[in-house]
C-alpha cells in the first residue's frame, strides 16, 4: 500500500489558504478516482482505494501543520510501512512561484515544519514529495500571516492547474515512474 500525505491545517477557517495545497490535492486525487474521504483514524481523515492499479491510503493529517509528523508516523507505523517506498508527502512551498511543481526522492524540511515533524516522526528525508509553489512572502509579511492567507484570483487559478499536474504526477510516482515524473513536471 502506498500512502499519499497532503499537508494542511483542519476545519474551514483554513479551506484554500497557502498552507492546505496539500489537503487540496488530495481532495482532487480523491474525486478523480472516486476514494471517500470520510475515515478518522490515526489523527487524520483518510480513504482507501486504487489509483493507477496501485492500492492507496489517502491521508489528510488533523494535527495541525506543525504535528503533522505525528499522525503520518502512526499510520506508517500500523501498516508496517516503509517511508522510503510507501509514503508520499503534497505540500506547499514558499521557495516556488504559484503553481510551479518540484518533485523529490527525499529532502530536507527546509524550513517547512510540518516537513521536520514527518522527518523527525517517520525517522528519514528519504520518502517521495511534491511541492506545489504558494510564491514568496512579501517583504515586511510574517511568514505565518503569509502561508494561512489565501491566494489572490490569478495566483489561484495557476495553483488549481498545478493541482491537475499534481494528480498525474502522482499517479506515475504510486507506479514507481519518479522519474518519468520529475523530468514530465519539475
Amino acid at each position: 500500500m502506498f500512502v499519499i500525505a497532503g499537508l494542511g491545517n483542519p476545519t474551514s477557517k483554513y479551506d484554500k489558504t497557502r498552507h492546505n495545497v496539500g489537503f487540496d490535492v488530495i481532495d482532487m486525487l480523491a474525486d478523480k478516482y472516486n476514494i471517500r474521504i470520510k475515515e478518522k483514524k490515526h489523527k487524520a481523515l483518510c480513504g482507501t482505494g486504487i489509483i493507477e492499479g496501485q492500492k492507496v491510503l489517502l491521508v489528510k493529517p488533523q494535527t495541525f501543520m506543525n504535528l503533522s509528523g505525528e499522525s503520518i508516523g502512526m499510520i506508517l507505523n500500523f501498516y508496517k510501512l516503509k517511508p522510503e517506498s510507501e509514503l508520499m508527502v503534497i505540500y506547499d512551498d514558499v521557495s516556488l512561484a504559484p503553481g510551479r511543481l518540484r518533485i523529490r526522492k527525499k529532502g530536507s524540511a527546509g524550513g517547512h515544519n510540518g516537513m521536520k515533524s514527518i522527518i523527525s516522526h517517520v525517522g528519514t528525508q528519504e520518502f517521495l514529495r511534491i511541492k506545489i509553489g504558494v510564491g514568496e512572502k512579501p517583504q515586511g509579511w510574517d511568514l505565518a500571516d503569509y502561508v494561512l492567507g489565501r491566494f489572490s484570483r490569478e495566483e489561484r487559478r495557476l495553483v488549481e492547474e498545478a493541482f491537475e499536474r499534481a494528480c498525474d504526477a502522482a499517479g506515475l510516482m504510486v507506479q514507481g515512474k519518479t522519474d518519468q515524473a520529475m523530468n514530465q513536471y519539475n
